[in-house]
């Protein structure tokens, strides 16, 4: 079904595409490129019929066909229910390791439209900005079509601030939805994440900009020398170094009643593998940890019920941590801020078992999972 949009309005701030434009350059000239996709369930497929309907995969496909010459490589970084938080602490080991020519990021209905989440959004960008693969970065702004909520204003606001190119279905699509010329229903579900014909418009609008960028290509554009010096951060910038520790790569000064999940990460996707169990209160595990913004990560689960914990840093920054979700749409990856601007030193960080369900005629079904725990500093 063809809709009657224009994407020009959702074109929010062409920028500086200059990384971009050399990387469609090499793709002319047949040397190999490669696109990533970093966001959350809407960059993962959520709700499009096969891997191969997604927004993410439409774009690719578009890079493959505009430039046959050129082998492009594809990397779909997308986690679902993940915030920018996450995402600049995963960043190297999902994304940046592939050395991707061009990027999007997505996190706009993800984050939450705050100063904390303008600050991990803004160290998401520098953080990729900054890195040697020189990536030609794109920011894409989906909505919720109920209530036209999302980080747009903030995300906006970092976009514009580092001059990158920015695209937006708030301004683009949602307009036709809320004057009824599209049927809500007919490009998603549940007003969020998009069916396979809303993965094709959101495909269409960063194609539109691809496009237009495109028509800026001329010869030498692939020896362009990139700058990754930025300027001065619009926040405290206390993410843009985040560390995700876990079983691997963290050991626990103390560990009473929790186990090492053995389990490997296969796939990106792969939520609840190389954290630590336990079951019953009083179990207990300590790390020291240096940091000066700290956040942690945990399964709240459908299958219910199940124990609850709780975090506490230097013996303060105190947070509860509950093991049972109470939707039913599948296990969540909770990534929950525990502590920010506070000295850049090691740190202190407890998490102990406060309630189980053992003395209960229903006993917990599934032990509590520490999946990480992310450490950032400025």
């Amino acid at each position: 079904m063809g809709y009657n949009i224009n994407f020009d309005n959702g074109m929010m701030n062409f920028g500086d595409f200059t990384r971009i434009k050399k990387a469609m350059a090499k793709a002319l000239k047949g040397e190999p490129v490669t696109v990533g996709f970093l966001g959350g369930s809407i960059t993962q497929g959520s709700l499009s019929s096969t891997p191969e309907t997604c927004y993410a995969y439409l774009v690719y496909k578009w890079w493959c066909e505009t430039f046959p010459q050129s082998k492009v490589t594809y990397i779909n970084a997308g986690i679902g229910a993940t915030n920018s938080d996450y995402g600049v602490a995963r960043a190297d080991e999902d994304l940046l390791c592939h050395k991707p020519d061009f990027t999007v990021a997505e996190f706009s209905v993800n984050d939450e439209n705050n100063l904390h989440y303008l600050e991990t959004y803004e160290g998401l960008v520098r953080h990729i900005l900054k890195d040697v693969s020189e990536t030609g970065l794109m920011l894409v702004h989906n909505v919720f079509y109920a209530t036209a909520e999302s980080a747009e204003d903030k995300h906006l606001m970092v976009g514009k601030y580092y001059d990158l190119p920015c695209v937006s279905m708030k301004y683009s699509v949602y307009p036709e939805v809320l004057c009824g010329n599209i049927p809500a229903r007919d490009i998603t579900p549940d007003d969020l994440h998009p069916n396979d014909a809303g993965h094709r418009l959101l495909a269409d609008l960063i194609i539109h900009m691809l496009k237009l960028i495109k028509a800026h290509v001329g010869p030498g554009d692939e020896n362009t020398e990139i700058s990754r010096i930025l300027k001065k951060p619009i926040t405290r910038n206390g993410y843009e170094v985040s560390r995700l520790l876990n079983n691997t790569n963290l050991k626990p000064d103390l560990m009473k009643g929790f186990e090492k999940d053995p389990s490997e990460r296969i796939r990106v996707y792969d939520n609840f593998t190389r954290g630590f169990t336990a079951w019953k209160k009083g179990d207990r595990i300590e790390f020291t940890v240096k940091g000066s913004c700290f956040s942690v990560q945990f399964r709240r689960s459908i299958v219910r019920p199940a124990p609850v914990a709780k975090i506490t840093i230097d013996g303060e920054n105190e947070a509860i941590l509950d093991g049972a979700y109470e939707y039913n749409w599948g296990d969540y990856l909770r990534t929950e801020p525990i502590a920010d601007n506070l000295e850049n030193k090691d740190h202190k960080i407890v998490v102990e078992i406060i309630k189980d369900h053992a003395d209960c005629e229903e006993k917990d079904k599934v032990p509590f999972y520490l999946v990480s725990i992310i450490a950032s500093n400025s």
